[in-house]
C-alpha cells in the first residue's frame, strides 16, 4: 500500500518540562503539524506549557488525556521514538532517515498515524512500545544518544515534511471494512483474546505481563483490517461464551 500522505498525530508522553512541550509545539507548527496529545502530564507542567511563540494554535486545541490508549486509539499506524540504548528491545530500530520510504510501502494513503515521544527522564516504557507498528531513532552519536525532547519532535517533523508523507486533508470521517483496523479497534480485540486466555489458564502469573506485551506486538504485527477484527471478535466472543457455560454448568 502506497501512501501520498498520513494524518498525523505528535503524542508526548508524561512530559516533565514545560519548556520542552513549548518548543514542541513550536516545531510542529513550523512544519505544519497541528493535532498534539499530551499523555499524563505533570499539572504544572501542562499549566505552564500553554503558551510558544508561533504555535499557539497548536497548544489551543491540544488535549491532555489519561493514558496512551486513548491518546492513540483512532490511529491505524503507530510510531515509536527511542535511542534504544541501555535496553534490549528484541526489535529492529528502524532509522529515521528509513521511515518515509518504509511508510510509502506500508501505510495506506489518508490513514490516521501517531508518532510518540516518550518522557525526558525515562523515554518510552515497553508496554508504550508494545502500541507501535515501528520503532525509530534518530542517527545521534553513541557518546551522546538521547536527544532534547523540543529537539526531537523538530527532526522528526522535519524530516516527514521534507519527505511529503504528510497529508493536508484530515482522514476520512468513515472507516471501511477493508481499512486497516485502528489501535481501538485492536485493543478491544485484544482485551477479548486476555480473557479468553485467562479462562484456559494459558498465562501464567509470573510471565504475565511479558506475554501480553508480545501479544499486542502481535496484533499489530498483522495489520488486521477492520473485517478481520469483526470477524476474529465474533470467533472469541463464541470461544468465550462457551467456556463461561462450561464453568456455570460445573457450578
Amino acid at each position: 500500500m502506497k501512501s501520498s500522505g498520513l494524518s498525523w498525530r505528535i503524542v508526548l508522553v508524561r512530559p516533565r518540562n514545560p519548556l520542552n512541550v513549548g518548543a514542541a509545539a513550536r516545531a510542529m507548527a513550523n512544519f505544519g503539524f497541528r493535532d498534539l496529545v499530551v499523555v499524563a502530564p505533570h499539572p504544572p507542567v501542562w499549566q505552564e506549557a500553554r503558551s510558544a511563540v508561533g504555535a499557539e494554535h497548536v497548544l489551543t486545541s491540544a488535549r491532555a488525556v489519561s493514558n496512551l490508549q486513548e491518546a492513540v486509539g483512532e490511529a491505524t499506524l503507530v510510531i515509536g521514538t527511542t535511542s534504544g540504548s541501555r535496553r534490549n528491545l528484541d526489535r529492529e530500530l528502524l532509522p529515521l532517515a528509513d521511515l518515509p520510504a518504509w511508510l510509502k510501502r506500508c501505510a495506506a494513503a489518508g490513514s490516521r498515524a501517531a508518532l510518540l515521544f516518550g518522557s525526558e527522564k525515562t523515554g518510552l516504557a515497553n508496554e508504550e512500545l508494545s502500541y507501535c507498528h515501528a520503532l525509530v531513532r534518530i542517527s545521534t552519536s553513541p557518546r551522546c544518544p538521547s536527544m532534547n525532547l523540543g529537539q526531537a519532535v523538530a527532526v522528526c517533523c522535519y524530516e516527514l515534511a521534507r519527505a511529503r508523507v504528510v497529508s493536508a486533508r484530515p482522514p476520512a470521517a468513515r472507516a471501511h471494512l477493508s481499512e486497516p483496523a485502528n489501535v481501538h479497534s485492536l485493543e478491544h480485540l485484544f482485551a477479548r483474546t486476555v480473557r479468553v486466555l485467562d479462562h484456559t489458564g494459558y498465562l501464567k502469573p509470573k510471565a504475565r505481563q511479558a506475554t501480553l506485551i508480545k501479544l499486542r506486538r502481535l496484533l499489530l504485527d498483522l495489520r488486521l483490517t477492520n473485517n478481520e477484527v469483526r470477524i476474529l471478535g465474533g470467533i472469541l466472543a463464541q470461544i468465550e461464551w462457551k467456556l463461561e457455560n462450561a464453568e456455570q454448568k460445573k457450578e
